[in-house]
């Protein structure tokens, strides 16, 4: 009887391929390969650029509710230079411009043509000394107007439009009031003066009989 020999298994062909399908899953499953390396890079840079997003929008946000500091100062600068001018133009009312002398010497130089050719005395009072008192206190008057309108103008400024997150400074308050002072005291000397309540027109005398 003739025995077949039963083929033998050498175990070292046995154990290559499950040797080779192990380290396979094992470098499936290792960390620090190259598709959990690509996650983790992509993850980290939404991680870095999302911070800078938000830092870009909040940035933004800010802009829109928080003023410009620029824009404030020169806001509070003009009412500070106006305040000023109100103050100017009222010291200028009460002691009387330039403008106001050469009106006043205009005046007079029309009145002395008008009475050249002759005329009577009181003709000669108005025409020569009246009109110019009268044309001085009237330019007098138009400054003291303005002084007074500016004043009012800056005081009464932050009641309209948006509302300032800083209030007026108190110097600005101080000086617009004091040229609203100046302007209305200029605008009562000058009215007087020109209506002639606090010095009427010298009248002309007649002469005594001799």
């Amino acid at each position: 009887m003739n025995t077949t020999p039963s083929k033998t298994t050498n175990p070292d062909e046995t154990a290559a391929p499950d040797a080779a399908a192990t380290k396979d899953t094992e470098t499936k499953d290792a960390p620090g390969t190259s598709s959990e390396a690509d996650d983790s890079a992509t993850a980290s840079d939404d991680l870095a650029t999302r911070p800078e997003d938000d830092a870009a929008d909040e940035g933004i946000q800010d802009e829109d509710l928080e003023p410009d500091p620029f824009e404030r100062a020169r806001h509070g600068v003009g009412a500070g230079a106006a305040a000023v001018v109100s103050a100017a133009l009222g010291v200028v009312a009460l002691t009387g411009a330039w403008s106001g002398r050469v009106a006043a010497e205009r005046e007079t130089l029309i009145g002395q043509i008008k009475t050249s050719g002759g005329g009577s005395a009181a003709q000669q009072i108005s025409e020569i000394y009246g009109d110019a008192w009268h044309t001085t206190a009237l330019v007098n008057g138009v400054f003291a107007l303005l002084a007074l309108l500016v004043g009012v103008v800056v005081l009464v400024r932050p009641a309209f439009g948006a509302p300032a997150d800083r209030p007026q400074p108190a110097w600005v308050r101080a000086v617009a009031l004091a040229g609203v002072a100046l302007g209305v005291l200029g605008v009562l000397i000058s009215a007087g003066m020109y209506f002639d309540l606090f010095a009427s027109l010298p009248s002309a005398g007649t002469p005594a009989a001799g």
